[in-house]
């Protein structure tokens, strides 16, 4: 069975609830899943996985990764995740300028890996509603896909 990786960092409890929606929404596509807060993980963690996923909040005016998730980010680009899908959510607040930013640095961070962007990064304005969840399936579909064609099915 396939396994993924959803490492997140969340200050409000917004983006704990993403991670475990995308990880529910994961279980349903037949995807063993471990959720892990930035803290408790390290990027080397996704050489056991087939999918690795970040869900971060972008924090402050200027768009900031989050503090407790800066080591992890910094590090992520060290190593070879060729074959793995990646993804990236995240939580921010449509009230700022920089809306989401994380998701998109996040990305740019997987890009180095070597790992294959699954699906377009799903921003959420503070918390999930109906239309989040929905791009969170798609989110997950995409993924799902991806690994599926990377294997030739």
């Amino acid at each position: 069975m396939t396994q993924a990786l959803i490492v997140y960092a969340s200050l409000t409890g917004n983006t704990e609830e993403i991670a475990d929606i995308t990880a529910e929404l994961f279980e349903e596509a037949g995807v063993d899943v471990d959720v892990v807060e930035c803290v408790q993980a390290d990027p080397a963690d996704y050489e056991d996985y087939d999918y690795c996923i970040v869900a971060s909040y972008t924090y402050g005016v200027d768009g900031d990764l989050p503090d407790e998730i800066m080591d992890f980010y910094e590090e992520l680009e060290e190593f070879d995740l060729t074959g793995k899908v990646f993804g990236v959510v995240g939580s921010g607040d449509t009230f700022y300028e920089e809306f989401c930013t994380a998701v998109d640095d996040f990305e740019e961070q997987f890009a180095k890996t070597g790992a294959t962007k699954g699906a377009a990064g799903v921003k959420i304005d503070l918390n999930a509603e109906e239309e989040d969840v929905e791009n969170l399936k798609a989110f997950v579909k995409g993924m799902v896909e991806t690994y599926e064609s990377m294997l030739g099915n």
